[in-house]
């Protein structure tokens, strides 16, 4: 791409006054290294949210949906479009909810594409991809799911799970999922543990310091599914 440090320096603070959309920003994608100081580019940015970390916390604030978070039509059936990401979402639902299955790490799967907007004029705001309940560790994970052979990069995953999160009105969360007033929320990339997911293999160099150094101040641990036949485990690993 030939961009230095400072072209993407400038990007991140260009996009910094409304942070809500941060993440959907092209440079949030680029791949490869800055042209001067050989960098890569996720580590730039990942480097320049830490160095404002609060003004990124502060700089997203929750919508109040009117209508439940809950949806009723969320029963399981698989959509017939190529939407590949919904589908193994809906998989792993109904390997939740109709087989029993507990995963590990993330507890019983209890929704998915679950809505944010309250209104039509909330067009930028998106779904939650899976929604788990651990029951043991009473925590509720939002789980932002990419597909296995996802060349989006991990930052993207890490800051669009932690928008989700900053958006939704957590109380009315609990409430609309009747899990214990207890409970903590907290958000999680979910990415396959495959050598075609670019996130998944992101997370196995040793030079993604500032990546990693933003994610524990995010606190986004990542999980990582493995398939087998068809049916879903998760790890994190």
């Amino acid at each position: 791409m030939g961009k230095t440090r400072q072209v993407i320096l400038d990007e991140c603070a260009r996009n910094m006054g409304d942070v809500k959309t941060f993440y959907q920003k092209p440079f949030i994608n680029y791949k490869g290294k800055t042209s001067d100081t050989r960098e890569y580019f996720t580590e730039v940015v990942a480097e320049f949210i830490c160095d404002h970390i609060e003004q990124f916390r502060n700089g997203i604030l929750p919508v109040t949906r009117k209508s439940s978070y809950k949806t009723k039509s969320h029963i399981g059936n698989v959509p017939t479009s190529n939407r590949e990401e919904e589908t193994i979402a809906i998989k792993m639902f109904n390997q939740s909810e109709k087989e029993g299955f507990i995963y590990p790490h993330i507890g019983k799967i209890i929704d998915y594409q679950t809505p944010l907007k309250s209104s039509n004029r909330d067009k930028n705001l998106g779904k939650i991809d899976l929604l788990s309940f651990d029951e043991n560790k009473k925590v509720l994970h939002i789980l932002e799911l990419k597909r296995p052979c996802s060349d989006e990069t991990m930052l993207r995953c890490v800051l669009e799970g932690y928008t989700y999160m900053k958006i939704v009105d957590k109380e009315k969360l609990i409430v609309d999922f009747e899990r214990p007033d207890e409970t903590i929320i907290e958000a999680n990339p979910l990415v396959f543990k495959s050598e075609s997911c670019n996130p998944y293999q992101e997370m196995q160099q040793v030079d993604r310091v500032w990546l990693k150094k933003l994610m524990h101040l995010l606190n986004s641990n990542p999980f990582y599914i493995i398939e087998n036949d068809g049916q879903y485990t998760v790890t994190d690993k």
